[in-house]
């Protein structure tokens, strides 16, 4: 076949100058990274078989990935932030992503089918995409971001009263006209909001690290916040939010000298 002394003389200095010949004509290292990985399940695939000798992928540089510093509201600004979300018709949609955590892309995704009013949860099993040619939804991220998410009281009462709104054709929570809603819009009013309430502008998914700080700072157990979050894995969310982890440590070590001491 043609093609196999050709993967033969594939080596790891080829994909090496590939990716960066990628890099400097500004491709993302996250594409990058991306890249990499679609390029291994066929080499590893050629190993087994014995084609090549090893992969090529393995040991090749990958640019650092930047990672955006996340920003959260404090509990000041979280009350005041609701108290003007509060005259407002987004006080629901903030107010659920600012006490769960979710992504805009679950909330947004959310049906009323989702909401268990007895034990006062709601299942996240779903997202949503939209662009200029429609919307679509999809499966979550990952296997773990299939999860149940306790809500606060005062949340599931705004949804109360939000319910008694008609419901569009596919039993969406938040809408507009019916359609759901877009990112953008969300933005535009989570930033008028922010501005009303005298709050730096900070993004709207950072109301999802606001949420993750509140619980930690909270005491919450990591294993639990990681559950919420939906993420990978708890080692994850201890290196996500470190930063709050030593005050928590030294209240905890606080209450237990006062249990041992007493």
């Amino acid at each position: 076949m043609s093609w196999y002394p050709a993967a033969r003389a594939i080596t790891q200095f080829d994909i090496q100058s590939l990716y960066t010949q990628m890099f400097n004509r500004g491709l993302s290292p996250r594409t990058i990274e991306y890249t990499n990985a679609v390029l291994q399940s066929p080499f590893r695939q050629a190993v087994r078989w014995k084609m090549l000798a090893e992969d090529p992928c393995v040991g090749v540089d990958l640019p650092p990935l930047k990672r955006r510093e996340m920003d959260a509201l404090s509990v000041e600004e979280c009350r005041r932030f609701l108290t003007i979300a509060r005259e407002s018709e987004w006080y629901t949609l903030f107010a659920l992503a600012l006490t769960t955590g979710m992504r805009p892309s679950e909330y947004l995704a959310l049906k009323w089918s989702d909401i268990d009013w007895q034990r006062g949860t709601t299942s996240v099993s779903r997202t949503i995409q939209t662009s200029v040619s429609g919307w679509t939804f999809y499966d979550t991220k990952r296997k773990r971001s299939r999860r149940v998410v306790k809500l606060q009281n005062f949340v599931l009462e705004a949804l109360q009263d939000l319910s008694s709104q008609r419901e569009t054709e596919h039993g969406l929570i938040f809408h507009s006209g019916g359609q759901p809603l877009r990112q953008r819009t969300i933005k535009v009013e989570f930033r008028r909001l922010l501005s009303a309430a005298g709050i730096r502008s900070i993004r709207l998914y950072d109301l999802r690290h606001t949420a993750a700080t509140l619980a930690v700072a909270a005491g919450v157990s990591v294993k639990v916040i990681s559950d919420q979050l939906g993420h990978a894995s708890i080692s994850f969310t201890l290196e996500r939010y470190s930063h709050v982890l030593p005050s928590i440590q030294d209240e905890a070590a606080a209450k237990v000298e006062r249990m041992l001491m007493a």
